[in-house]
């Protein structure tokens, strides 16, 4: 028996297993479906890539996509300690003052962003150091990049001749314009949860991990949840927790286990023969992701990440944690707004000194991305059987809204601008698989033939006062006692940029509501009147 089961280690899972144990009297389990993250390539940030569909992937994809010419779209995400902090780029963006302002006004009292912010500074150890927008000493390594590829480089010259704006810090005052990310790392590796918050509370004798251990369903006593049952190596058991069940399976993970549990649209639930507990018809609904594509070209010039294992990058690595290897793919980008109308920016632009293909091409090359921030679309998650080891059926519906295809055609042409720029032309010789023109039916058609997810999925298990919700804003299921969802799921719409910091904040509060504590106080009237 324990006080808290928590499933999933992920983002969220990581971040609640180390702070609910920083009480002694506490006891935690946190179960994992995957391996522990040992795998040497997970600590390499270069090599993120050689992680896709490995065995710290689920590696799930989309239903055939109505509007993106019927492609079935690859979605990754990290099964190991860590989950998708400990597979994905790295880049710490904790997206726009309106996102969580928005949720605020929306009904979700408590999650604006003067109440974030004191989260997002606790989970911070920022390179830069302790200042208004920034925390020193937090578990969570934020860094500099320490690879400087001279494309992603030269880019950022190209985007000033191109007059475009620059920024220092997306995640200070503003976010509009173009710069270097800061990533998640340290001393030049990757820095997941399972690194910053997991490992260093893996020796208190009141936390518990178990790796290789996949949670089939939630146990209930009438409508109190209290455990669950897994299967580890064939076996199945059971997990009883005294407090409470805590899902941190993400957007993916969770509805699906809900749903595996009898909480969901009851509909659904009685023609797969799960026993109904609380009819929920929003579980894996609202289903919201961050679809882009891009522009690539080749050249002949030995500087992209296609070298980066040599023997000399290597040992630079090892002796400095430094150079290509600590490369996180997306070393520069930036956020831009397309109409002077607009609150905030609807484009986010990732530029990489390789390929980003599907498929590998052993060429040097450019890749420069472009997403729209706040898609329109939105798609849902069901199951496809009630065998918890079958994938669920996934519709993210890109472009359903004819308005995510307009905002990332402008961004397109936008990019195409910049890559036009003298600063860019040593690398943009060869344009690879462009259309002829930046037509709207050419685009269009590139567009739908090369989209793909850049693994941002939130909403399915969306957080609300309304009834309508699927968790209240303690994050509590509704309907039943002694379950909360804590993870992406929960975000009533996804914010502006990569989701992974926006998700750690969550869990920092969420830890607090769970421990019954008071929140951390929001922030004063200077940054709340900050442009950000």
């Amino acid at each position: 028996m324990y006080d808290y089961v928590i499933v999933g280690a992920g983002s969220a899972g990581c971040v609640l297993a180390a702070r609910l144990t920083e009480d002694p009297d506490v006891s935690v389990l946190l179960i994992e479906a995957g391996p522990p993250d040992s795998i040497e390539n997970i600590h390499v940030p270069v090599a993120f890539s050689q992680l896709i569909h490995s065995q710290v992937d689920w590696d799930y994809s989309t239903l055939p996509e109505p509007f993106a010419n019927h492609r079935r779209v690859g979605l990754p995400r990290g099964k190991t300690l860590g989950g998708s902090s400990s597979i994905n780029w790295m880049v710490y963006i904790r997206g726009h003052r309106a996102d969580f302002d928005g949720w605020r006004e929306e009904g979700c009292e408590g999650w604006g962003y003067d109440d974030l912010l004191p989260y997002f500074k606790r989970s911070e150890d920022n390179e830069r150091g302790a200042c208004e927008y920034h925390g020193a000493g937090g578990p969570l390594a934020v860094s500099e990049g320490r690879s400087r590829n001279p494309m992603t480089e030269a880019f950022l010259d190209a985007c000033d001749q191109a007059g475009q704006l620059r920024n220092e810090d997306f995640n200070g005052a503003e976010q509009d314009g173009f710069g270097r990310y800061q990533v998640t790392m340290r001393d030049g590796r990757r820095c997941s949860t399972a690194v910053g918050y997991l490992h260093p509370a893996m020796s208190r004798p009141n936390l518990t991990v178990e790796t290789f251990t996949q949670v089939h369903r939630v146990l209930f006593e009438g409508a109190r949840a209290v455990g669950v049952q897994a299967a580890r190596l064939g076996e199945l058991r059971d997990f009883r927790a005294e407090r409470e069940v805590i899902l941190c399976g993400g957007a993916y993970n969770s509805p699906q286990l809900l749903m595996l549990s009898g909480i969901g649209p009851a509909e659904l639930l009685t023609m797969l023969q799960i026993p109904v507990v609380a009819d929920l018809s929003a579980v894996g609904q609202n289903l919201q992701d961050h679809a882009g594509t891009g522009w690539l070209w080749t050249h002949d010039e030995p500087v992209s990440l296609l070298s980066a294992m040599s023997d000399e990058n290597v040992a630079q690595f090892a002796g400095e944690g430094s150079g290509p290897l600590t490369s996180n793919g997306v070393e520069t980008g930036g956020f831009l707004r397309t109409g002077e109308h607009l609150p905030a920016p609807d484009l986010q632009y990732h530029v990489a000194g390789a390929m980003l293909l599907d498929e590998p091409i052993y060429e040097h090359g450019l890749t420069l991305a472009v997403y729209p921030v706040k898609p329109a679309s939105r798609g849902s998650l069901s199951l496809r059987s009630a065998d918890p080891t079958v994938a669920p059926f996934i519709l993210h519906n890109y472009y359903a809204e004819d308005s995510d295809m307009q905002t990332i055609m402008r961004g397109m042409r936008v990019a195409r601008e910049i890559a036009a720029q003298p600063a860019l032309a040593p690398y943009t010789a060869r344009p690879y698989d462009q259309p002829d023109s930046d037509s709207e039916q050419d685009l269009r058609a590139y567009i739908r033939r090369h989209t793909y997810t850049t693994f941002h999925p939130v909403g399915t298990c969306r957080m609300g006062a309304d009834a309508e919700a699927v968790v209240d804003t303690e994050l509590s299921v509704r309907g039943v006692q002694g379950l909360r969802v804590i993870d992406a799921s929960v975000m009533p719409s996804i914010v502006r940029g990569n989701t992974n910091a926006a998700t750690i904040a969550i869990a920092e509060r969420a830890a607090d509501l769970v421990r019954g504590v008071e929140p951390l106080a929001a922030v004063g009237e200077r940054a709340a009147t900050a442009g950000v």
